[in-house]
Order: C-alpha cells, then sequence, then structure tokens
C-alpha cells in the first residue's frame, strides 16, 4: 500500500446541522434530521469524496456528538493527526431554516465551543513545507484563541509558499462590527477568496457587486448548470471543493470553474450537506447528461 502525503490542507469547524423537516421559521419547526456540517469540514469531505484527500485541522468536543462526526470524518477517509477532541467544551450545534425556495439561514449553539478553542502552532512547520494549497474558512474568526490561530496559520502558510483560499463565510449572529476589520486582516494572507454577494457587503465592499455581476463572472469563466435544488445548504463548499480539486490537478480556469459548478450542482439535489457530496463519477454522469 502507497501512502499519498496531503498537499491540501483545510482549517476550520465541524459542527452538526439539524435540518428541519419543512420549510418554515424554527419557531413553527418542531423535527429535524441531523447532519453533520461546518464549512471547512464540508470541503475536506468533498475533497476526500474527489480523490483529493487533504489534512483537516479542526476542534469537537469530547461528546456524543463530537463522537459522531469523527467517526463521520474517518469513514470520509480523512486522517485524524489534526481533529482534535476538546474534553472541557461541547461540540458546536447549528439549526437550519429553509425557505421556499430551499435557501438557508442559520441559528448557531457556538459559546465557547470547541471549535472556537483552536490553538496557534498546532500545525506544524513541517506540513505547510509540505503542502500546496491551505484552505481556511471564516467562522473561527470569530472568536478567540480561534482567531488567531487561523490568522497565524494562514500567516505561516503564506510564509511558506502555499497557496492560502480564504472563504469569509459570514455568519452576522457570531459576530460584533469587527467583521470588516478580521476580514482585511486575513486578506493580507489570502491568494485567493471565494465569496458571495453577502459575504462582500458585510466585509464592507461595495454593495453595487450584486449576484448578477458575480454570475456573470462565473459564467465567463466556466460553464454553469441548471438545476431543481431539494437543499442549497453545502453548495458553496462543494464549489470549493471542486475548484480545490481541478486546480490542484492542474486544471486551467475555465474548466476548473466548469467542474466546480458541476460538483456544487449536484449537491443540491440532496439533503445534508456532506451527505450530499459526489464522488468524480457522479460529476461526470450529471455532466454528460447536461
Amino acid at each position: 500500500m502507497v501512502l499519498v502525503t496531503p498537499d491540501i490542507l483545510v482549517a476550520g469547524e465541524t459542527l452538526v446541522d439539524f435540518l428541519p423537516e419543512r420549510v418554515g421559521s424554527l419557531e413553527s419547526v418542531e423535527s429535524f434530521r441531523r447532519r453533520p456540517g461546518g464549512a471547512p469540514a464540508n470541503v475536506a469531505v468533498g475533497l476526500a469524496a474527489l480523490d483529493r484527500t487533504p489534512w483537516f485541522w479542526t476542534r469537537i468536543g469530547d461528546d456524543p456528538f463530537g463522537d459522531s462526526l469523527a467517526a463521520t470524518l474517518a469513514d470520509a477517509g480523512l486522517p485524524n493527526r489534526f481533529v482534535e477532541r476538546d474534553p472541557e467544551a461541547k461540540t458546536t450545534l447549528a439549526f437550519v431554516e429553509h425557505d421556499a425556495t430551499a435557501d438557508r439561514a442559520f441559528t448557531f449553539y457556538r459559546d465557547g465551543t470547541a471549535d472556537t478553542r483552536l490553538q496557534p502552532g498546532t500545525v506544524p512547520d513541517d506540513v505547510l513545507e509540505s503542502v500546496e494549497w491551505v484552505y481556511v474558512g471564516g467562522v473561527t474568526l470569530a472568536s478567540e484563541p480561534a482567531r488567531t490561530a487561523t490568522l497565524n496559520l494562514a500567516e505561516r502558510a503564506s510564509d511558506q509558499g502555499s497557496t492560502v483560499v480564504f472563504d469569509p463565510n459570514a455568519r452576522p449572529e457570531l459576530w460584533g462590527d469587527e467583521f470588516p476589520a478580521v476580514v482585511e486582516r486575513m486578506l493580507d494572507h489570502a491568494d485567493v477568496v471565494k465569496a458571495t454577494p453577502e459575504d462582500l457587503v458585510a466585509a464592507g465592499f461595495d454593495a453595487d457587486v450584486g449576484p448578477e455581476a458575480l454570475a456573470s463572472a462565473v459564467h465567463d469563466a466556466g460553464r454553469g448548470y441548471r438545476v431543481d435544488p431539494t437543499d442549497t445548504t453545502g453548495a458553496g463548499d462543494a464549489f470549493t471543493a471542486g475548484a480545490l480539486a481541478a486546480l490542484a490537478d492542474g486544471e486551467p480556469l475555465d474548466e476548473g470553474v466548469a467542474f466546480a459548478n458541476a460538483v456544487a450542482a449536484v449537491t443540491t439535489t440532496a439533503t445534508g450537506a456532506m451527505a450530499a457530496l459526489p464522488d468524480r463519477t457522479a460529476v461526470r454522469a450529471f455532466r454528460e447528461e447536461q
């Protein structure tokens, strides 16, 4: 058996998503389905499904939810070297609310939870020297000491010559008014930014950079796809995983974006974030049908 050392490192939160049984506000929904989630975790599992298994640095509670998440990450084939268990903090929970268009909003239970307690310097220099790509999400920037740990990782990775990919992933509930300033600090180390219009506005960028302009830019860079979505949770993370996998494979930008669009499109046709992530065979079949 030949062991392949990952050339991608993903860092950030792993949490439990509670998906509603039906459309409507959390005030009226009574039943939920539990699913593993967290943007970086979705990206890491998505990369593994696409045969680009990364290192994954995350921190989950030493509790039953953490046990379930650790098993999910292991089943996906992710190495456990940087999957930390916190004996003093619980695992983060997020309740998802769906509207009639399958879009969603989140309510987090994340006060002092395990993923807020990432510590600087956990990933050693020799690992950063061995990877070419480092992805970090924005949620761990919302709380200390995880904020310092995330910024430290990005700075060290940039200094080592890795390509740093940043997803601001704005979640207003988790922040005060410091989001723009923290994002600006992170942008000093980022080479690639994956952002929604909402992320850009929250970070203080021009509100006129709207969905139409971004959609046009994506269309120009690579092919888009139309689907009837069932659940859009994790679609952006699926796109990021597809883009990272394609670029790490040396694909040109237009093909990388087209592949990422297909990965995201397939993901929206099933419920959950990780559970809906496709492998290359499913993506290939979907593209052939279009």
